[in-house]
């Protein structure tokens, strides 16, 4: 059953503990899937993207520096290929014309052969982008572009069908008021489509935006939020705006216009390590470290939607992008198997009863049970 409707779940979870978790909102059910059939921490997933074949297979990222195939429509893990170099976790995956490009702290971009799955072979190209690297994301309208960011490494524009130097590197703001050097921390980027603008949050609560087609190299607007370190961020359906999430598990939507607030959205309680609109519903998931998958709805009126606890320490998700979430078909119910062993045991018994119902009555005979009446206190019997 688990893999029939596997298809049908509506977010992915990717956990602490190495287990794949799909998560069907319309019945409150998660599934655990994992490669090895038991759960362990050096396989944690932290990253995960949907394969080349839409949301067919999905792409996991383990500790392990492995990568595992994992396939909605039968429900089972496929293959996974070995990714060695550099070190550190995964900070991205991504897959364009056949091919697998990971991500890792350390700052080693490379590209693998995604045609053979089970070996392990030299990497087709290595990027070294910086250490630190926090977050690294593919252009969806140009999926051989990829966006890198980091600790003490500023944002930067790769073209893996180019040269091995970025297409665009961004320039740190000016100084402050104090005349001193303002620290660069991108936790999470994302594209904007229809534009070469990107969006940029960072680690000292910024949200910044960055257009390589203007001379300048600095943010062409910049806003922040709280006082915590922002860790996750993405676009809204309308791209207008960005929901962001900090490490004390606070959301919040940015104009990506003026630069303004626009709401909060209330519930959490650990700091956020994934969140995904839904491209064409007003619907926002989010996962943290409080071990709880939850679902908010972003337009008027704002509030939570669903509310799932998944036991492990959420690192990332993936949120499905169908619209017919409410038109789940029933799966057709399966006779249960006749149990021929049973049935013959019943038809002994009885058969043994039958033969010895008539001695039972003959020994019997006439006997007949004899009722004591009940004597009122202080009376005699004659």
């Amino acid at each position: 059953m688990a893999a029939v409707g596997a298809r049908w779940n509506h977010v992915w979870v990717g956990t602490e503990t190495g287990i794949l978790k799909g998560v069907n909102l319309q019945r409150k059910q998660a599934t655990n899937f994992t490669a090895a059939g038991q759960p362990r921490c050096e396989e944690a997933v932290s990253a995960l993207c949907w394969g080349a074949g839409g949301e067919t297979q999905i792409l996991v990222g383990c500790a392990d520096r492995t990568v595992r195939y994992f396939s909605t429509e039968e429900g089972r893990f496929q293959g996974q290929q070995h990714c060695p170099g550099g070190e550190g976790t995964f900070r991205g995956l991504a897959q364009v014309h056949g091919t697998l490009i990971t991500c890792v702290e350390s700052g080693i971009v490379q590209v693998w052969n995604d045609n053979d799955k089970e070996a392990s072979s030299d990497p087709l190209l290595e990027l070294s982008v910086g250490p630190g690297v926090c977050r690294m994301r593919q252009d969806p309208a140009h999926p051989h572009m990829v966006a890198t960011g980091g600790k003490e490494n500023a944002l930067k524009v790769w073209d893996l069908q180019g040269s091995k130097e970025p297409v665009f590197r961004a320039k740190n703001v000016r100084n402050d008021w104090l005349d001193l050097r303002v620290p660069i921390w991108d936790q999470d980027i994302q594209f904007l489509p229809e534009s070469q603008k990107l969006v940029t949050c960072t680690g000292y609560h910024q949200v910044r935006v960055y257009d390589p087609a203007s001379p300048q190299r600095r943010p062409v607007l910049e806003a922040t939020y709280g006082e915590y370190p922002l860790t996750a961020m993405t676009l809204t359906p309308g791209a207008n705006s960005v929901i962001v999430g900090n490490t004390h598990g606070q959301l919040a939507e940015i104009d990506l216009r003026q630069g303004r607030l626009l709401g909060c959205l209330k519930g959490l309680a650990g700091s956020v390590r994934g969140l995904q609109c839904h491209p064409s519903k007003p619907l926002l998931a989010s996962c943290g470290l409080d071990r709880v998958l939850r679902v908010h709805r972003i337009r008027n009126p704002r509030g939570l939607e669903h509310k799932v606890y998944l036991k492990s320490q959420l690192n990332c998700l993936l949120l499905s992008g169908r619209d017919n979430w409410e038109d789940e078909p029933q799966e057709p119910k399966k006779a249960p198997p006749e149990d021929t062993e049973t049935d013959e045991l019943w038809a002994s018994l009885e058969a043994a009863a039958k033969r010895k119902l008539p001695d039972l009555e003959q020994t019997q005979g006439p006997l007949q049970t004899r009722r004591r009446k009940k004597q009122r206190p202080g009376s005699t019997s004659s």
